[in-house]
């Protein structure tokens, strides 16, 4: 494996180097020619080789399914934390969020708040129940005292779904960025994107991504740290100053609710979806089983929090400070005024307008380690999800060894690369802070009711959990393609037949009530056993009597 991996590092890196520097003439699209950042490559492909060198490290490391899907189970409160917000500071985060705070003002405030008040419902209700009763994913969980097969077969097809949406977002962002910096036609970046991520969660599994993930949290912390900064040290660290100069050139609505989410059902659907769907994120709830016990995974959340609450802080200070310094810049604008390469670089070019083209080459390398590292994870939860929960544990019913799931896993990775280019390519035009909403929006409608009243509630049973998740995540799926974000904006239509682009509201609603319906009705055998069962579920879930670590615990 180790010559192979040589190989495929030496073929990707040359593919990168010569794509880069060969393309550096026009720009396509949306994006106008800019002069070619040597900085900027120069610290891309440093990166590139770093995190080559972590995943051919990590490959020497992965012997076992344990290795692969959780790193052993050996990293620590304060590294999965690290990790944990690594994996959750996306490009929709940095970038997208950035920019609707850019466009919208003090609105895109709420896509801050709704991605932060998840970890609460994370840290108080799931982590040390999760940790508890799992292996590898979250439907280890789910189907704990439920019929394997039908419960796997949902939580499978809900991770897939949300996984697929995510990194929706995560290679419009990468293709975007590469485009805009180095000069490639955007399906080229795309595809570079998607063949190192690829690389990284074949070779190295879960420790890789691990370390990938510490490395970007920390320089994605320091880079935005210093953007914030330099961005309030032109109004002498003064929020009350910078706020009324973006007032007196946008006019006091960028200051005013509304302007973003226009109404009651909107708003309370943004928010149920990014609240309870950051509890049903696949690669998320996978992180949990990477440490040793509950104990660790209580710590991983309250780091992550911290790390995380400070930087959605960051990003408001960041979509402000662009406001102020770019959006009346004409070095950062087209023909048309509008921001080059579209809102989603307001903080690329903002870290220009503040650091020059070194600080720009630095703060692109680590947006780009952060898609890295976020897509990694997603591809690494899709193919767990196909290869445990689907493959060794419904089709082959448990009897399969280890060496034949790591190369189920691998080879569902591969797919799970080649899909993410094509619909990075086909979402291209898509802000990337509404795709990670659409995803979340599964998560809060497939994923997350399944598991919370899986472990909470006496009365679940297989019946119910069935029928109830089908409800939810099929409701999500169908608003999705009919509203406005994929009727009317990808597919062409003149007007969409559901009205909101946040559906959550009317989906999470549906799930909860199919499961507690279609359960209370259901007097067979099998949700007798289902019920019988949960008194021993729950002993387990808050001593961890029975599961691994339980002795550090």
């Amino acid at each position: 494996m180790n010559k192979h991996f040589l190989w495929w590092a030496a073929f990707t890196t040359l593919f990168a180097a010569s794509g880069l520097f060969a393309a550096g003439g026009a720009l396509e699209g949306e994006v106008t020619k800019q002069p070619l950042n040597m900085a900027a490559i120069v610290m891309f492909l440093l990166f590139v080789a770093a995190t080559l060198g972590i995943t051919y490290w990590a490959a020497q490391r992965t012997k076992t399914a344990k290795d692969f899907y959780t790193a052993g189970g050996g990293i620590t409160g304060l590294q999965n934390g690290l990790a944990i917000a690594g994996d959750y500071m996306s490009a929709a985060s940095f970038l997208g969020i950035s920019a609707l705070v850019y466009k919208s003002g003090y609105d895109g405030l709420i896509y801050s708040i709704g991605f932060l008040v998840g970890w609460p419902v994370i840290l108080f209700l799931v982590a040390e129940r999760l940790r508890n009763l799992g292996k590898y994913t979250f439907a280890d969980v789910a189907s704990y005292r439920l019929s394997q097969t039908p419960i796997r077969t949902l939580s499978a097809l809900g991770a897939l779904a949300t996984v697929i949406l995510y990194l929706i977002a995560q290679m419009v962002g990468a293709g975007q960025l590469i485009q805009l910096l180095f000069g490639l036609p955007y399906e080229l970046a795309v595809a570079i994107v998607g063949v190192l991520m690829i690389l990284y969660v074949t070779f190295g599994g879960m420790l890789a991504t691990t370390w990938v993930q510490i490395i970007k949290a920390v320089l994605l912390l320091s880079g935005a740290t210093f953007i914030a900064l330099g961005a309030l040290y032109h109004f002498d660290f003064s929020f009350e100053t910078m706020f009324q100069t973006a007032v007196d050139i946008s006019g006091e609505n960028i200051m005013a609710p509304g302007g973003l989410v226009t109404n009651w059902f909107d708003a309370i659907s943004l928010g149920l979806a990014l609240m309870l769907g950051t509890a049903g994120l696949p690669h998320i709830l996978m992180r949990f089983f990477t440490v040793a016990d509950a104990k660790a995974a209580r710590k991983s959340v309250f780091y992550a929090t911290g790390f995380i609450g400070y930087f959605y802080i960051l990003t408001f200070i960041i979509g402000f400070g662009a406001i102020i310094l770019i959006s009346k810049n004409p070095a950062y604008l087209n023909a048309d005024g509008g921001l080059l390469g579209g809102n989603n670089m307001a903080a690329i070019h903002l870290s220009h307008a503040i650091g020059g083209n070194i600080f720009l080459g630095f703060i692109s390398a680590v947006a780009f380690a952060t898609i890295l590292a976020v897509v990694s994870g997603l591809t690494l939860a899709g193919a767990s999800a196909v290869s445990h929960d689907l493959y060794a544990s419904v089709i082959k019913r448990g009897q399969i060894n280890e060496i034949q799931e790591m190369k189920i896993s691998k080879i569902a990775t591969v797919f799970l690369g080649f899909i993410a280019i094509g619909l990075g390519i086909a979402f291209e035009k898509q802000n990337i802070a509404f795709m990670v909403g659409l995803a979340f929006a599964i998560a809060a409608s497939a994923n997350f009711p399944v598991l919370f009243l899986s472990m909470f509630w006496s009365k679940l049973s297989t019946r119910g959990a069935l029928i109830g998740g089908l409800l939810g995540l099929s409701t999500a799926i169908i608003l999705v393609i009919i509203g406005p974000t994929v009727w009317v904006d990808i597919l062409g239509n003149p007007q969409a037949l559901f009205g909101s682009k946040h559906p959550a509201l009317i989906s999470v609603s549906v799930a909860f009530i199919g499961i507690w319906l279609f359960s209370i009705t259901d007097n067979s055998p099998r949700a007798q056993q289902d019920r019988a069962a949960f008194e021993a579920q729950d002993v387990r879930c808050q001593t961890g009597i029975g599961a691994e670590g339980a002795a550090k615990h």
